[in-house]
């Protein structure tokens, strides 16, 4: 059976947002990201776009090619809270749909054209979406997912495209291979040196010939390049890792710092895997430094989610790691092999008293903020992620990144 899969996506949503706040930043050219030196482009207008502006840009590169820019710092829980909107809109419209980001929706229409016609259900939406939100929304019908997406980006700004069945191929065909979901920089790079700039070229290849080139990866890009995508829409992600970052405004080697940090992060994220009734069997710490040299290191443990198992395994990868005595930029904590299920006490490190301390700091936490109670170590790190990752939303993508 054909399918229905409708592509969502808010147009430029961190500056939409802006201007629905404030209707005099319309038709003027707006950067939103990071304000400092290390800030990066989270969100660019159309007219920004102009003079050769992208998201992801070092912010400072952005305001000399547009010099004339307004610079918003940007406010991570207002997008959210308009993101929501649409999200309870879709939500009691359609029979099935993915949040797949802040701004991104895939819904699944599939045997609604026996009633309503696909197309028009999803154009109603959109004008829904416009006249009760005030957010310009572009959309791509088409039989799945990556066809839509990529018909998405055609159709913006504010506009909606069916691609009928039986002629994505036709579709795809004249565009360029980088529209193509997952092919990144690295991709294109060696897809350029094979001389493949159109998908139409990948189209005529065999796909032998991409799986040698790039593997497991070249025969994905080969059947999106050919309209094939057989991936579900499913409502609900279960997530494999949580994890938390920070970039310094300054270069640091104050080791009572970034050991606060570092034991701040490594308790806020015990915390969510204990209110997602998770678990953790391996860690991984990440260091980044002023020569922009990054190194990981991960250890397996025994399934756990208590503060005084996992904080000192990471005080340890940190110890490991932080041996070039050299100025710090960044620092990251991951959670990875997560599984479902409560603490399980061993007898060898556990005790009563670390036990009851967890249950009524988890009490306090859940009662009066993810900061009530706090380690003394970690009280300077005010800015840790307080989102609940176990929901099967998104994560919410931070309006002022750094690099």
């Amino acid at each position: 059976m054909n399918r229905s899969i409708v592509h969502m996506d808010l147009d430029t949503f961190f500056v939409s947002c802006e201007r629905r706040l404030d209707s005099r930043l319309k038709g003027k050219p707006i950067l939103i990201g990071g304000t400092s030196d290390r800030g990066v482009v989270a969100s660019c207008s159309y007219e920004a776009r102009k003079f050769g502006v992208h998201s992801a840009m070092p912010m400072r590169m952005a305001k000399q090619l547009c010099p004339e820019a307004i610079v918003l710092r940007g406010n991570s829980g207002v997008y959210t809270k308009f993101s929501n909107e649409v999200t309870d809109i879709i939500k009691e419209s359609v029979p099935t749909y993915e949040k797949s980001s802040v701004d991104e929706f895939y819904i699944d229409l599939t045997g609604m054209d026996k009633f309503f016609g696909c197309n028009k259900l999803a154009s109603e939406l959109r004008q829904k979406i416009i006249r009760e939100t005030h957010l310009p929304i572009s959309f791509g019908l088409s039989i799945n997912k990556t066809v839509s997406k990529i018909a998405t980006g055609e159709a913006k700004p504010n506009n909606e495209i069916r691609v009928q069945t039986g002629n994505e191929k036709p579709f795809l065909a004249p565009l360029s291979v980088k529209k193509i979901p997952m092919v990144g920089k690295v991709t294109y790079k060696s897809l350029c040196d094979l001389g493949v700039k159109r998908i139409k070229t990948i189209q005529d290849m065999p796909m032998e010939l991409m799986h040698k080139v790039l593997g497991k990866n070249g025969l994905v890009i080969w059947k999106k390049a050919n309209g094939i995508d057989n991936s579900p829409v499913i409502q609900y992600h279960e997530r494999k890792s949580i994890s938390t970052e920070r970039t310094f405004g300054q270069d640091t080697t104050n080791m009572h710092k970034l050991k606060g940090l570092v034991i701040a992060m490594a308790e806020n994220l015990a915390y969510q895997l204990r209110r997602g009734n998770k678990l953790t069997a391996c860690i991984t710490f990440k260091i980044r430094y002023s020569d922009f040299q990054t190194y990981t290191q991960q250890q397996r443990i025994a399934y756990t989610a208590m503060d005084h198992n996992i904080i000192s395994v990471v005080l340890d990868l940190f110890n490991k790691l932080y041996n070039r005595r050299l100025l710090v930029r960044l620092i990251g904590v991951r959670f990875s092999h997560l599984v479902e299920g409560g603490h399980q006490i061993n007898l060898f490190e556990d005790n009563e008293m670390h036990l009851n301390l967890c249950k009524a700091i988890d009490k306090m936490r859940e009662r009066y903020g993810d900061r009530a109670v706090i380690s003394a170590a970690g009280m300077e790190a005010k800015t840790i992620s307080r989102w609940n990752p176990f929901t099967g939303e998104p994560p919410p993508l931070l309006a002022n990144r750094h690099q």
